[in-house]
């Protein structure tokens, strides 16, 4: 199958700002290749991923930004950021990160970023990504509210003049795996044909039960966080195949296939 190829845009319409990354391991180059996104026709192609602790925690404590993973495994995030449309993160990563949502891998990279924010509870004008985009630095972010969630008006206007927009769906608040295939939807009617999903803990739980998540690829670094960390598991089950894996200065990658729920393995 053919793999999407990286998304650049010139250098005069994208002025990038950079912070050094480690060169990228070449052995890592061959090692991701089964798993970069193909075209889909009835979706964007959807990889899953994120770095956890060795008893699987993403965080020390919720809402906590903790460090797990070497720097060459950075590098290796915005690699396959830079084969991405899109990168998507849940409401409790922008407040609590307060992330920038880029691609620093190659020169002329740039992805879109998404945030699922049911309640609109993210203040998107005082957001490092709102000051990446004035600086023209990033794009501004589409976010995803439910159909009936107050915004604010100076966010609204801010986004439409930076042509970012609030996404309203009619999101069913009381099981929100059913909304994953509504957005995923919206988005490649806008086209979007791939997007990197990066957490935090709930939206990697409820992907891990849904059908919609293509590769998986986990990065585990060498330290226990305990038994106040921020869990990832799903609630049941789930089976990955075509699974590898690679071993870094410190840290170690799995990737997978997530095979859809009865299927063979």
């Amino acid at each position: 199958m053919r793999h999407l190829s990286p998304n650049r845009v010139p250098s005069h319409r994208l002025h990038i700002r950079r912070m050094s990354l480690l060169p990228l391991p070449k052995t890592l180059i061959p090692f991701l290749a089964p798993y970069l996104p193909v075209k889909r026709d009835d979706r964007p192609f959807v990889t899953l991923t994120w770095a956890q602790s060795l008893d699987a925690r993403i965080a020390s404590r919720p809402g906590v930004q903790t460090k797990i993973s070497h720097l060459e495994t950075k590098t290796m995030t915005h690699y396959l950021r830079a084969y991405h449309d899109a990168i998507l993160v849940g409401v409790g990563t922008v407040l609590a990160d307060d992330p920038k949502l880029n691609c620093r891998y190659g020169n002329f990279s740039k992805i879109r970023p998404v945030v699922v924010d049911p309640d609109a509870k993210w203040d998107y004008s005082k957001s490092t990504l709102c000051r990446l985009k004035n600086e023209g630095t990033g794009l501004a972010p589409f976010i995803f509210v439910n159909d009936d969630a107050t915004t604010s008006p100076e966010n609204e206007d801010i986004l439409r003049s930076q042509e970012g927009a609030y996404c309203r769906l009619p999101m069913d608040l009381s099981n929100r795996a059913n909304n994953w295939l509504l957005i995923l939807n919206a988005l490649h009617n806008v086209g979007v044909n791939s997007v990197m999903i990066e957490g935090g803990a709930v939206v990697i739980n409820e992907l891990l039960q849904s059908s919609v998540v293509d590769s998986v690829v986990i990065t585990i670094g060498p330290v226990f966080l305990g038994k106040d960390g921020l869990e990832v598991s799903p609630a049941s089950a789930r089976i990955l195949g075509n699974v590898n894996w690679w071993r870094g200065e410190t840290d170690s990658v799995m990737a997978g296939h997530l095979i859809p729920e009865g299927q063979p393995h």
